[in-house]
């Protein structure tokens, strides 16, 4: 009998670990697409994601299934947060405004799979447990990457106007530098609070930093440091009142003056990474999107329809000047996609998010709570140039999920919440 439960129990991890990867965004996509690149006419055109969708689709039941087994306590979850339910319906309902419903149809079933799965998440596993899933998963995406680079270099490797950079098991070089920000994140939490397999933790350290060089994304390079400052800086929300304080506003106060400093050398410093002062093109797509968002300010496009490639999308790209996926914004997605209505249910589930991360970090003193608060910080970078935020089948929006209901979620540790937890500055 035990025997069983520790089959069943090693596949439940299995399927898990192998969803997380593929949530990520590899290696389906690249290998569907036939390995082309940015530049190429078939990166715009889109390839067939039949293959894709099944597999989701396979996930979303298999997800389905294990959320059944544990519904009193999904049941107990969800009801401690109704903000997420609340865009999931919102999401879903678009259908019946949506600019095009065969879209929205087929999206807002994916971004209710993957909610699903980020409440599973939540559900099945502690936080702990997931971090520990997160490492085996990016120790994959690793393993994987390099064997692309090394052996089938078509797809590893990216050609056209991005040669030599690397992109692993991804179709793009800024995925792969997005996970590989996601992966030293979590060995150097690991790293934190575990005496076990500290080699393996630190040679999963090292490639993830490693990956991340060769491919070459500029803003994976610059959000990665500010991630491992955040680390650093959080630990003094853990210190005693009397000296987290002086030290916050210190901190505050450097970075008033970082900022100052950006703003009088921006020009510089974007093209020290290759950038202009218009992000690649960027700040022209947030002009026409905006354009677009004031047409429909309230409720949006509908769920997934805005860059669907018919005329709405034609319309952005002839003003923009280049075929841009999507706004490269999260939050003007996340607008043009459930309007003004789905952003401040966004904003509410977000800023309850946040406060509850920090009480976390605050009265939990084991290293796995800073991951809810680092997170919640990265989504906000990641969104500042790139979108993803409430995408379906999207790492991102799994872990969001995951990461708002598990803050939510009583553990041995909160039983005694009462008492703070100080840290001396040494």
């Amino acid at each position: 009998m035990n025997t069983m439960k520790n089959i069943l129990k090693l596949l439940e991890y299995g399927f898990t670990v192998l969803s997380l990867m593929l949530y990520t965004g590899g290696p389906l996509t690249v290998i569907v697409s036939g390995g082309v690149n940015e530049g190429e006419a078939e990166f715009y055109q889109g390839s067939d994601n039949t293959v894709i969708k099944l597999v989701f689709l396979l996930i979303y039941f298999i997800t389905f299934l294990l959320l059944v087994a544990r519904w009193k306590k999904v049941i107990y979850t969800l009801s401690k947060d109704k903000y997420i339910l609340v865009m999931v319906c919102i999401a879903v309902i678009s259908i019946l405004w949506s600019y095009a419903p065969e879209a929205t149809i087929t999206r807002s079933l994916g971004i209710c799979g993957t909610t699903s799965f980020g409440l599973y998440l939540a559900t099945r596993y502690s936080l702990k447990e997931q971090i520990s899933l997160l490492g085996w998963t990016f120790a994959t995406v690793i393993l994987l990457s390099l064997l692309f680079a090394v052996a089938l270099p078509k797809y590893g490797i990216m050609g056209g106007i991005h040669t030599g950079a690397l992109r692993g098991i991804y179709n793009h070089k800024n995925v792969l530098g997005k996970m590989m920000v996601i992966s030293t994140t979590i060995f150097i939490l690991q790293a934190l609070n575990n005496t076990k397999n500290r080699l393996l933790i630190y040679l999963g350290l090292s490639f993830s930093v490693m990956l991340l060089l060769l491919s070459r994304s500029s803003s994976a390079m610059v959000n990665l440091p500010i991630i491992i400052g955040l680390i650093i800086i959080f630990h003094t929300w853990r210190w005693r009142y009397e000296v987290m304080i002086p030290a916050l506003i210190a901190i505050l106060t450097l970075i008033g003056s970082f900022y100052l400093w950006f703003n009088e050398n921006s020009d510089v410093l974007f093209g020290a990474v290759g950038k202009d002062a218009t992000l690649t093109g960027r700040t022209e797509i947030w002009a026409v999107v905006w354009n677009m968002i004031w047409k429909r300010p309230w409720l949006g496009y509908g769920y997934g329809a805005f860059w669907f490639g018919g005329d709405l999308s034609y319309e952005a790209w002839y003003a923009a000047g280049w075929r841009a996926p999507n706004s490269h914004n999260g939050m003007l997605d996340l607008w043009v996609n459930v309007g003004l209505l789905g952003v401040f249910i966004f904003v509410f589930s977000f800023l309850k998010t946040l406060v509850n991360a920090f009480i976390c970090l605050r009265y939990r003193n084991k290293s796995q709570w800073f991951w809810p608060l680092i997170f919640i910080v990265y989504l906000i970078l990641s969104n500042l140039t790139e979108s993803a935020l409430m995408l379906q089948n999207d790492i991102f929006w799994v872990l969001y999920v995951a990461v708002a209901y598990s803050v939510l979620i009583p553990t041995e540790e909160s039983i005694n919440t009462d008492k703070v937890i100080h840290f001396s500055k040494g």
